[in-house]
């Protein structure tokens, strides 16, 4: 069983928000799985199902984002999942939109679900899969804007990033994790890498 976490806060006022991006992605996988994620378990929404040939559980924890690991932490137990093959979608300040960065293990940087879960496991030994909303002007605090609704054009860029994040789950999945990143890790946003 392979457990799938997107990160985000619960609660209609941040859908659409930098800060559910890991909702929106999970939302993503759910939709091309058909899965439903909306039984309540764990302090979490959770669904089952196949995903690229793999029995997977989909989840949303619904602790709030700063609180994020006790859900993981939840989840893992109850699935007996292997942290290390764990996969954590979270949103990304320091990458720009349409930006991907997958890694294996390491820091939490300053994201606060990060640092949750990485707390309530007790290691950062798990995959994550960074998607970028940084700003493209000066906010005085970040804080402020992941928390605030997407213009019209984030959210369609918002989509595109989430599907782009489901399928490199998928490649996860299917091929490994070292696959995954020599194709998503780009060092360029994808529109100024095709252009």
């Amino acid at each position: 069983m392979r457990l799938v976490v997107g990160l985000g806060n619960a609660g209609p006022e941040y859908d659409w928000t930098p800060h559910n991006m890991g909702f929106l992605a999970v939302d993503a996988l759910a939709e091309r799985a058909k899965i439903r994620v909306t039984r309540p378990e764990a302090r979490a929404l959770v669904g089952h199902g196949q995903l690229a040939g793999h029995d997977v559980v989909l989840a949303k924890p619904q602790t709030m984002m700063n609180l994020s690991g006790i859900a993981v932490r939840m989840l893992v137990e109850r699935y007996d999942c292997d942290t290390t093959e764990t996969i954590v979608l979270i949103d990304e300040v320091d990458l720009p939109w349409g930006m991907l960065r997958i890694r294996e293990r390491g820091r939490s940087s300053t994201h606060n679900g990060l640092k949750s879960v990485i707390a309530s496991l007790g290691t950062d030994q798990f995959i994550r899969v960074r998607m970028g909303v940084r700003p493209d002007r000066v906010w005085g605090d970040l804080s402020d804007y992941i928390l605030c609704t997407m213009r019209t054009d984030e959210r369609r860029i918002a989509q595109e990033e989430a599907i782009e994040a489901a399928n490199a789950v998928e490649l996860i999945l299917t091929e490994g994790v070292a696959k995954a990143m020599v194709r998503f890790n780009r060092k360029v946003p994808p529109e100024e890498a095709t252009g």
